[in-house]
């Protein structure tokens, strides 16, 4: 399993993966599940990943190869996000498709992959999209201003109750990083090193990242505050009336 998260604000945009590939109890790896691509000062996309581990890198392969080799390819002239997140999607339906015909359908095997699209194109603003197996795509709103692939329900809680379009990005990235902690502490098919990466809005520049592993110095920090914290609000919660009026008669 996975879990990928996406953040999209006014002042940017805030991504964060786990490194956690699972394919039986016993093959348990790490791979990275943040991948950057781009044109250097024109448009610059954040993919995360969660699925089938071939596809992912085979779609990975195809977009990288264009990217360098062919200035006149989609993803260098697409004017919208939106575009780019439709030509993702088709190219991740072929590689599909491909991995079924080679192989055909097995037992337990299924080629399908998700991904998180983020980034901007210069003159458009920053926007995320979550991509299908199927090619399809949805974007963020006003009131869900973040997408999450993956084991993404114990890590909801914190997103809902913190996350607005206005949130500081360094603020989003802390909630993100309890958002996966959460999730990591609760299911072990998530587990670390967590990648960061927050991209401030119109930089057009991808260098604000962190990898951060079990035994990062910042990461036992935010897990001790945060552990002390939910102590500390849950022994403030008010009492029940019969708590305060003293021990039942009789005792």
């Amino acid at each position: 399993m996975t879990y990928c998260l996406g953040i999209s604000l006014k002042a940017g945009l805030v991504f964060a993966s786990d490194s956690r590939t699972n394919a039986g109890t016993d093959q348990i790896s790490q791979y990275g599940k943040m991948h950057t691509l781009g044109v250097e000062g024109e448009r610059q996309f954040v993919l995360l990943s969660a699925g089938n581990l071939a596809t992912t890198q085979a779609v990975l392969t195809h977009i990288r190869h264009e990217l360098r080799d062919n200035p006149e390819c989609h993803l260098c002239q697409a004017r919208y996000m939106d575009e780019v997140a439709d030509y993702i999607g088709e190219i991740s339906r072929e590689e599909q498709n491909r991995f079924t015909e080679n192989e055909g359908v097995t037992a337990g095997f299924t080629p399908s992959v998700t991904f998180i699209l983020g980034g901007q194109i210069r003159g458009e603003p920053p926007a995320l999209h979550l991509i299908y197996p199927e090619g399809n795509h949805i974007t963020t709103s006003l009131a869900t201003p973040y997408l999450q692939i993956g084991e993404t329900k114990y890590g909801k809680p914190i997103l809902d109750r913190i996350i607005t379009p206005d949130t500081r990005l360094e603020d989003a990235a802390r909630c993100a990083l309890v958002s996966m902690d959460s999730t990591m502490k609760s299911n072990v098919t998530v587990g670390p090193p967590i990648e960061m990466l927050i991209y401030e809005k119109d930089s057009m520049k991808l260098d604000r990242y962190m990898r951060l592993d079990e035994q990062h110095p910042y990461l036992s920090r935010l897990r001790r505050s945060w552990a002390n914290n939910i102590r500390s609000a849950f022994d403030a919660l008010p009492p029940f009336d019969w708590e305060s009026t003293g021990p039942p008669p009789g005792e």
